[in-house]
């Protein structure tokens, strides 16, 4: 999947989108300790996502194993923020599939076919999905 959505480029972009509509959402935002410099944040996300769909194992050369969960445990994920987060992801996913850095027909490396693009996207929903469902630490 790494390279066929363009590969590293891809996710620098999905992770710039997401953390856009972090700043711009005050229940996301407030997750995070440092909300004026989200900068790292956005690095370690692209990184992750990355390696975890293919790409080279930059995040765990530096930073270990990912243990989502234990990483996320000191803030509270409720199913509001997991709702949140979940279309925040959504939103810079379409976003980024649909900028043109992974169509055939602009010469990008992904050289998705506009049907292709449906199928990525999917994939990557449900990985979300899951993704966000399983760091929920809150049930109320």
């Amino acid at each position: 999947m790494f390279q066929t959505v363009g590969g590293q480029p891809f996710f620098e972009e999905l992770a710039r989108r997401f953390y856009d509509g972090v700043e711009a959402d005050p229940v996301l935002l407030s997750l995070y300790p440092d909300p004026d410099d989200l900068g790292p944040a956005a690095e370690r996300l692209a990184l992750f996502l990355a390696q975890y769909w293919g790409g080279p194992t930059t995040y765990s050369d530096r930073r270990g194993h990912p243990r989502l969960r234990m990483r996320h445990a000191p803030y509270r994920i409720d199913a509001v923020a997991r709702d949140h987060w979940l279309a925040a992801m959504t939103s810079a996913l379409s976003a980024t599939l649909r900028s043109g850095r992974t169509r055939a027909d602009d010469g990008g490396p992904g050289g998705l076919e506009p049907g292709e693009l449906e199928v990525v996207e999917r994939q990557f929903v449900d990985y979300f999905t899951m993704a966000a469902a399983h760091l929920v630490n809150d049930p109320t």
